[in-house]
């Protein structure tokens, strides 16, 4: 008994970041393409998010506990 293998061409893997209103038309066009979607859901850990946080400048310093509660109002 002969078998072949047929080859796969080879694939490429992308992370996209889209508005969620895009993604209606990424799918549509994935489909007609004959691409293949796949989503990563994953959470983040708390710890990852602050790393994130302190990566993008969302982080907030103060010099004292008197500064932060005058920031905060109280």
């Amino acid at each position: 008994m002969n078998t072949t293998a047929t080859p796969t061409p080879p694939l490429d893997t992308f992370t996209l970041e889209l508005p969620k209103g895009d993604t209606a038309f990424l799918k549509t066009m994935a489909k007609r393409m004959g691409w293949k979607l796949g989503h990563n859901r994953r959470k983040m850990s708390a710890y990852e998010r602050s790393l994130d946080d302190v990566a993008h400048g969302r982080i907030n310093e103060y010099a004292s506990a008197d500064e932060f509660f005058k920031k905060m109002g109280i």
